[in-house]
């Protein structure tokens, strides 16, 4: 698949543990780390997600959660509840509001399907206030200029600092939320309701917040963690093929640095999760969040363990800059980026070329670009991967396959002329 580029080529988330990616504390946590900054685990034996699972009784009227997934940072740990139905379930939204008031902030697309369901949940019984904001939707809003309407609208409601931040939408809603509330009076409560696959499997976990600047994505933000996220699996039914298929680079991402059963079992249920069946569906999700949670409570603020889950994004986010935001998707930049990431992982010799083979294979299942955008120069590259968030002391690093499937590096020791010749053999311009 390739999507068209139209746009120009240059458009213009109590003190947190401290954790230690050393060998020797990865390996007291489950998390092996072997020579040269490779991180693997097996997500299912791991510390840092406990997972209850629930059976639901056929004649019950109430929601109830299908799983939940537990995100460990001690005092300030959360669940990620995943089920169908459960935005209907105001007590359980309504336990994780300690305050009288909250503010719901979404999008023009999501508020006509799911902001009355939102408000209803949380005003039932009439001990809390239900205040509303309805941003415009799309990458390209991701701004400063309209995170302050939710600061307005805050300020015009005299919310104080036990209020609770209500994030309903998509990955855009979430970050943007995510940091009014970090910033709201130095912080106020806070609460994910993702309502696509990225969101649900990615952004909506881990505490990452923040919005873009014209020079790169997310340059602006925090890390703040919400009281809990709720995954009501019914969003799903009105989501775009295109937005669906885009939340599914993220799934894909965790079977290729982490988990390979995981990236095993994709590849053996891809044609059910296009299909959107709800059990694979409940599954990729959970099995994703546990993924998620178990990397964030080892390395909350992305010092080393971390970064391993940006696979494919300093391509990815150079793509999404490079030809205007809100052009692609960031699933689908994400998902060309990690092709890159394979192509020069196989250059370098890092991987067999069955790898590369196999991610190319799934992300077509999955109706996802494999190909450069044809606006994209070798220069907005390297011009845009300079100024990447993991750039350390002037050196780029990157996340690269090494080794085994589902195994990788965060490594700024590689050889830059790979770097030159994947950058060449995706771009057909200079």
């Amino acid at each position: 698949m390739q999507v068209a580029c139209t746009a120009a080529q240059n458009s213009q988330r109590v003190l947190p543990r401290q954790l230690s990616t050393s060998s020797a504390s990865l390996r007291r946590r489950g998390l092996a780390a072997a020579p040269g900054g490779k991180f693997h685990a097996n997500p299912l034996k791991t510390r840092g997600a406990s997972v209850a699972r629930h059976m639901v009784c056929a004649s019950s009227t109430a929601a109830e959660p299908r799983t939940v997934v537990n995100v460990d940072l001690g005092d300030r740990s959360y669940p990620i509840y995943i089920g169908a139905g459960l935005l209907d379930d105001g007590a359980l939204l309504r336990k994780h509001v300690p305050g009288v008031t909250a503010l719901i902030v979404t999008n023009e697309t999501i508020a006509p399907l799911y902001l009355d369901r939102a408000v209803a949940a949380l005003s039932e019984g009439g001990t809390i206030r239900v205040e509303v904001v309805v941003l415009p939707d799309g990458e390209e809003h991701k701004t400063m200029e309209v995170l302050m309407k939710v600061f307005d609208k805050a300020l015009e409601a005299k919310l104080d600092r036990q209020t609770t931040f209500v994030a309903l939408g998509g990955g855009v809603i979430g970050d943007m939320t995510g940091y009014a509330a970090a910033s709201y009076q130095r912080g106020v409560h806070f609460i994910q309701i993702p309502t696509t696959v990225m969101a649900m499997v990615d952004s909506s976990v881990g505490g990452k917040t923040g919005v873009n600047h014209p020079a790169g994505k997310n340059m602006i933000g925090a890390f703040y963690q919400p009281r809990c996220v709720l995954i009501d699996t019914n969003t799903l039914k009105t989501l775009p093929d295109r937005e669906f298929a885009s939340g599914l680079a993220e799934v894909v991402k965790y079977g290729l640095i982490r988990d390979t059963s995981f990236f095993e079992w994709l590849e053996a249920k891809v044609d059910k999760l296009m299909s959107r069946d709800e059990d694979a569906l409940v599954y990729a999700i959970e099995r994703s969040c546990i993924n998620k949670a178990e990397v964030v409570s080892l390395d909350e603020k992305e010092g080393g363990v971390r970064a391993t889950l940006n696979l494919g994004h300093t391509f990815g986010h150079a793509i999404e800059t490079g030809i205007g935001y809100g052009e692609w998707l960031h699933g689908e930049a994400v998902s060309v980026g990690m092709v890159m990431a394979a192509d020069m992982s196989e250059r370098l010799g890092w991987v067999d070329p069955t790898i590369k083979e196999r991610t190319l294979a799934l992300l077509n299942k999955c109706n996802l670009p494999v190909a450069v955008p044809e606006c994209m120069t070798v220069q907005t590259f390297q011009d845009l991967m300079a100024v990447d968030k993991k750039v350390a002391n002037g050196k780029l690093r990157l996340i690269l396959l090494k080794g085994e499937l589902g195994e990788c590096v965060f490594t700024g020791d590689f050889n830059r002329e790979k770097l030159m010749e994947t950058l060449h053999a995706f771009v057909s311009r200079g």
